[in-house]
């Protein structure tokens, strides 16, 4: 994301969404209330009488957002609300949207900048400070994916030829090889940080042989998986493992997060989960660590949205940490069953 302009003193940004993540990200800093000034297409009548015709204009717009719609297949944030200013033929009031994607600029006022828009926004100005590429593999496939901070991609799967019949012996070198160099490729044209090499200890050395670059080879952590499928995704990205060697990346950290708040569940321990307890507990400042995911907060609007961010800056107040987190993925699926809201308290709550 590049920050255009800011004046956080006023609560006021001007901003370019750069890639599919920022505007992930936007889903989550813009809320019902919100000014927001960009671009938009409106139908216009142009013309009289038979000759009279619809057209598609561009209009550099301003509303006060009331609803916003994240969609995730066509990565595209659609931000609702009333025109602020009457301009050209589009009357003050009249409803307008204005849809944010990859390339778009926009502008944010609002009331005030909480600690967590802050922190978001830093966040994706900043980049991701690591780009990890997940490998898993055995003797039959492979399957490579690129972390993401809401999630995953998964780029490519690879299958190779093993023996058929009962005696037949086939070694699995020419398919490590062609690993290897996938490996390769993409390290160098996604300029990778840190590959996550799962798959059965006693194939790592088969694989890890025909590697034969050392500056590859020092960007390699292994860890270990049960399948190469997205369930063994799922896994690797939960696994405590992976958190302690990965802890820059958003997905392994989230899905963390919720095995805790799950496992304060299953013990009957310090935790809150569902809007009602978790809000008691925001009034009862017992809130240490507050978790939701982008689909719970995208169905606020209105007033219910303004008393909800009033929740979380109790929070912010009372020093409690505040994560959003992917809807996407397992962990955000998870949290989703409980309600899309959950705490982890300061002490345990017998009421």
């Amino acid at each position: 994301m590049k920050i255009i302009y800011s004046d956080f003193k006023n609560n006021e940004v001007k901003l370019k969404a750069e890639n599919e993540d920022d505007v992930y990200t936007l889903s989550s800093v813009i809320s019902a209330g919100d000014v927001i000034k960009g671009l938009c297409e409106r139908k216009v009548k142009v013309g009289s009488g038979e000759r009279a015709k619809s057209i598609k204009k561009t209009y550099l717009a301003e509303i006060l957002a009331e609803k916003i719609d994240f969609d995730k297949n066509a990565f595209q944030l659609r931000v609702n609300g009333r025109i602020l200013q009457e301009f050209e033929d589009i009357p003050k009031g009249s409803y307008q949207t204005i849809e944010v994607s990859e390339g778009s600029i926009i502008t944010i006022k609002k009331e005030k900048f909480l600690s967590y828009h802050l922190q978001k926004l830093r966040e994706a100005s900043e980049g991701m400070k690591t780009k990890t590429l997940l490998v898993l593999f055995d003797r039959e496939s492979a399957l490579f994916a690129l972390m993401k901070k809401s999630g995953y991609d998964v780029l490519l799967k690879m299958e190779g030829e093993v023996a058929k019949k009962r005696y037949e012996v086939k070694k699995p070198a020419d398919f490590f090889s062609e690993i290897a160099k996938q490996m390769q490729e993409y390290s160098e044209r996604r300029k990778i940080t840190t590959i996550v090499l799962a798959g059965p200890a006693f194939w790592k050395d088969e694989l890890m042989g025909k590697i034969k670059d050392s500056s590859l080879k020092k960007k390699i952590v292994y860890v270990t998986c049960n399948s190469v499928t997205e369930s063994g995704i799922n896994e690797i990205l939960k696994s405590e493992e992976l958190s302690k060697i990965l802890k820059q990346e958003r997905a392994a950290a989230e899905n963390l997060l919720v095995e805790n708040v799950l496992k304060e569940i299953s013990k009957s321990g310090a935790v809150a989960y569902g809007e009602r307890e978790v809000k008691e507990a925001i009034e009862q400042s017992n809130v240490k660590i507050l978790v939701l995911t982008d689909k719970f907060f995208l169905k606020k609007g209105g007033e219910e949205a303004k008393n909800f961010d009033l929740l979380v800056k109790m929070c912010e107040q009372k020093r409690a940490e505040i994560h959003f987190i992917s809807s996407e993925h397992e962990g955000g699926k998870k949290l989703d069953g409980l309600g899309g809201i959950a705490a982890l308290l300061r002490y345990k709550s017998y009421s």
